[in-house]
């Protein structure tokens, strides 16, 4: 029998049905409902907040297929006590999910553009799931261009899927990195250096970006410098989550609260709030 879950700051049950390991401090969870609960479809950009007994609750982006909800995946970094906690669980451990919460990507505004997508580290999670709807239903999009920067090679996310998506006729992939190693043949530098390398129609282009808010700023800088209007680009921005429905004040930058009115957001309503110190 299917239980009801009594409001959204109850957990819904899920079970680990793996681990695995991304790089030296990223890995991803596969998730499965657990008890006849229902993990809830959600949209490309989303959120969940994933719960670890014993150690908390942290706001993590849904790194799977929108259109295949089951199994759920999030990706994220071993760099909190929760996530620290998270990523030593094992096949069969249980973990308490919320939401999915927030905006989305505007993935159905982009149909008939082209799409540019501009991920930054683990900023490559969160648009994952677009990349997957867009390739679901590849006739209604012009191009599509995936522009990724890590800090080393060491660093890539997805390493195989980014093959895969390369080795596509009807998909660009440009990869960089801040620092190379011996073995690196690819292209060095900050990921705003592979914008002129890709051929897009700026008039007729949906840009979305995820990374560090610095990296999203100077990236937006150089779209607009191509001709891309501001009113389609489209930034993610996640910033201490706690509740996931606008109670508690932690997410709040200037007037909105991230995790209601974001994490997405066009990035003109942002920008001057990205240029403030202190917010």
């Amino acid at each position: 029998m299917k239980t009801t879950v009594a409001g959204p700051m109850v957990p819904t049950m899920a079970r680990v049905n793996r681990v695995r390991k991304e790089t030296h401090d990223t890995f991803t969870l596969e998730l499965h409902p657990a008890y006849g609960q229902e993990i809830h479809h959600f949209a490309a950009g989303q959120f969940n907040m994933l719960y670890v007994f014993g150690f908390g609750e942290v706001a993590i982006s849904i790194s799977g297929d929108p259109t295949n909800p089951k199994p759920l995946i999030h990706t994220t970094r071993a760099v909190g006590n929760v996530t620290k906690a998270m990523a030593k669980l094992k096949t069969g451990d249980m973990i308490g999910v919320r939401g999915p919460f927030g905006s989305a990507w505007p993935v159905k505004h982009a149909e008939g553009d082209d799409v540019v997508l501009v991920a930054g580290g683990i900023g490559l999670a969160p648009l994952r799931p677009v990349i997957y709807e867009i390739l679901a239903n590849r006739r209604k999009y012009g191009k599509l261009i995936l522009l990724y920067g890590t800090r080393t090679p060491s660093d890539i996310l997805y390493r195989k899927e980014l093959e895969s998506w390369r080795s596509r006729l009807d998909m660009e992939v440009y990869v960089t990195v801040d620092r190379s190693s011996v073995n690196w043949q690819g292209n060095v530098g900050v990921v705003t250096t592979l914008i002129p390398k890709a051929g897009f129609d700026p008039q007729q282009t949906t840009a979305m970006i995820c990374g560090p808010e610095i990296m999203m700023r100077y990236v937006a800088l150089e779209l607009q410098k191509r001709g891309v209007p501001m009113s389609s680009v489209f930034a993610s921005m996640e910033r201490n989550m706690k509740c996931g429905i606008g109670l508690c004040g932690h997410c709040q930058m200037g007037p909105t609260f991230i995790c209601k009115d974001g994490p997405v957001y066009p990035y003109d309503k942002i920008r001057e709030l990205l240029l403030k110190r202190e917010i």
